[in-house]
């Protein structure tokens, strides 16, 4: 059987009765009893009894966790309170306030309340992101609001969440960006997926690598072998397999000389020379060798 001591004193603090237990963390631990899961905080109490099929999760998501009972899934709050009943055939951590939930072979969504807000109708859906879910039907993804209303059609062939106002979208092949009201900034006539990062998203035409600001338009020309995203205002770049950085105006700041980069952080970046590393600095002196 196991129980839990304290470190220092090695005193018994919650007696050997469990079969199996975890750690704690959060000031609650895992315990298994007769084949079933619960949750007990410090001082032995049971915060939910061991009757679910499986270890809980102790890192609550938007103060809920899910749990599963003979099969289903549901949610309970850090009391211990089932407030969502177990009837789910599988079930999403909540995110911007709604869980999306599997029932009957199809996705919906529901509140913290268990309400279901949006109906079980989705081939796919992920989690909702800047108040929107990408979501599949016959075939297609588009995008609803969190009372189920369509605002982008389901008529792409893949699409990623919204980030910063802007979202990725496929269409006959190739990829585009829309905004939240499903515009298309960008037309999909890109090989690789556009995520912005400081304002610029990275772009593939005809096998090169740019980027392209949030309007759209070209802010790097595609003429590289390969581009990193920006951070602290610098990218890397590949050209004929050297590598070097660039500013968001397309201006060479470290010429390609390296053969491996990594991206800079507080100043510095990694940088590889016949196969050494060292650091160099946004000027491109080397600082650390």
């Amino acid at each position: 059987k196991v129980g839990f001591a304290d470190l220092d004193t090695c005193e018994i603090m919650i007696p050997c009765q469990y079969e199996w237990g975890r750690t704690f963390h959060n000031d609650l631990a895992n315990v298994k009893m007769n084949g079933k899961y619960g949750v007990i905080d410090r001082f032995g109490r049971e915060i939910t009894s061991c009757k679910y099929d499986d270890e809980i999760s102790l890192s609550f998501t938007e103060d809920f966790v899910r749990v599963i009972y003979e099969g289903k899934w549901g949610f309970i709050d850090k009391c211990g309170r089932e407030v969502v009943p177990c009837k789910y055939d599988h079930a999403r951590e909540f995110s911007e306030g709604l869980s999306c939930v599997f029932l009957n072979g199809k996705w919906g969504f529901i509140d913290k309340c268990g309400r279901e807000v949006v109906p079980f109708k989705y081939g796919s859906a992920l989690d909702y992101s800047e108040g929107l879910s990408c979501v599949f039907l016959n075939g297609k993804w588009g995008f609803i609001d969190k009372t189920g209303s369509e605002v982008v059609p389901c008529k792409y062939d893949l699409s990623y969440k919204f980030f910063e106002g802007f979202a990725s979208v496929k269409m006959d092949g190739k990829w585009g960006v829309i905004d939240r009201s499903g515009c298309e900034i960008v037309s999909c006539k890109y090989d690789e997926s556009c995520v912005y990062v400081e304002d610029l998203a990275r772009i593939v035409y005809n096998g090169k690598w740019g980027f392209i600001d949030k309007s759209g338009n070209v802010a790097v020309p595609c003429k590289y072998d390969h581009v990193g995203n920006f951070h602290e205002g610098l990218a890397s770049v590949e050209l004929k397999d050297k590598c070097g950085f660039i500013d968001k105006l397309g201006r060479d700041v470290i010429p390609c000389r390296f053969d491996r980069v990594g991206d800079f952080h507080e100043g510095l970046a990694s940088v590889q020379v016949n196969g050494k590393w060292g650091f160099i600095d946004r000027s491109g002196n080397e600082t650390i060798l």
